[in-house]
């Protein structure tokens, strides 16, 4: 048995070293003799690879991988993926805010007969109030609209049997969505929980921007349920308007019309946003299709090791 821990890094160089000295003290080899860590560079500029190199010459179980550019986590996740050989595969970020030491637990929680074993932050005092609001509202969203649950404060954190990982290497669309494809493989999939330390050092490229791109990935890579929103919505709006169109015959038959410039602006503001809105979200779905279409390779290596 082989295990396989791919570890995406971008502008990570002072954490390569503090995560390779956290596996190492986990002493896996007694658990799975066989392993390999596997390093995807994501277009670091500040010598991360360089890191990845010097450890990959003290010990031949590390590999890198460095991208051309900046091609995003969900690519890295894929790359290394595609380069593990491991029958179990773990996937944690370079940061040590996925704590190597909970890995035991992920393969004794495997050998209960999964295939996937997703991971759960717990909150901690660390992140702040509106953070877990915003979070919290974000999911409701996510799973409002999308048609694969994703469970709330999930992570990339997880162990994966070969065959789910082959399942997952078989899906080759461009935008990548990872915590929503590993939902739609299916599998026997477990949940553990775990408390997420903060970062070893520098900080988090995460922000909000990234959360709603994250969420508009998700939304349009497994519902058209916005789509169908807004044609309900359009066709409400039409019956509103018959509404008042009768309304305005009446009051135009009988004599008592009167100019209604407010009226008159709300309507106009009412359904100009909602037209723009909903060729907003066809757009959305639109620009979907025509990255899919080109076909373009997910990444270019720049160089490995």
């Amino acid at each position: 048995m082989k295990l396989s821990l791919v570890i995406p890094s971008y502008n990570e160089k002072d954490n390569i070293h503090f995560i390779y000295g956290q596996i190492m003290d986990c002493h896996l080899e007694k658990i799975i003799p066989d392993m390999e860590i596997i390093f995807v560079d994501d277009g670091s500029s500040d010598g991360t690879f360089g890191e990845i190199r010097l450890l990959s010459q003290k010990d031949n179980r590390i590999k890198g991988m460095q991208f051309s550019r900046n091609f995003g986590k969900p690519v890295a996740i894929l790359a290394g993926l595609k380069e593990s050989a491991g029958d179990f595969v773990i996937t944690l970020d370079a940061d040590g805010q996925h704590p190597p030491a909970f890995i035991p637990e992920l393969i004794n929680e495997q050998k209960k007969g999964y295939d996937i074993i997703n991971t759960k932050r717990q909150a901690t005092s660390q992140i702040g109030w509106l953070n877990r609001l915003i979070s919290r509202f974000y999911y409701r969203i996510l799973n409002f609209f999308s048609e694969v649950r994703v469970e709330p404060f999930s992570t990339d954190f997880r162990l994966m049997t070969r065959n789910a990982v082959n399942a997952f290497l078989d899906l080759d669309e461009r935008n990548r969505y990872t915590n929503g494809l590993v939902s739609w493989i299916g599998f026997r999939q477990s949940i553990l929980n775990y408390h997420s330390p903060g970062r070893h050092t520098g900080k988090s490229k995460f922000n909000l921007r990234k959360l709603l791109r994250l969420g508009m990935d998700g939304i349009t890579s497994f519902s058209t349920r916005p789509v169908k929103i807004s044609f309900i919505i359009g066709l409400f709006v039409i019956l509103l308007g018959l509404i008042y169109a009768i309304y305005a015959f009446f009051n135009f038959f009988f004599g008592h019309t009167t100019p209604g410039w407010t009226s008159l602006m709300i309507v106009l503001l009412l359904l100009g946003g909602i037209q723009l809105l909903s060729l907003g979200i066809i757009g959305e779905y639109i620009s979907r299709i025509f990255s899919e279409s080109k076909r373009r390779p997910h990444y270019f290596l720049q160089d490995r090791c």
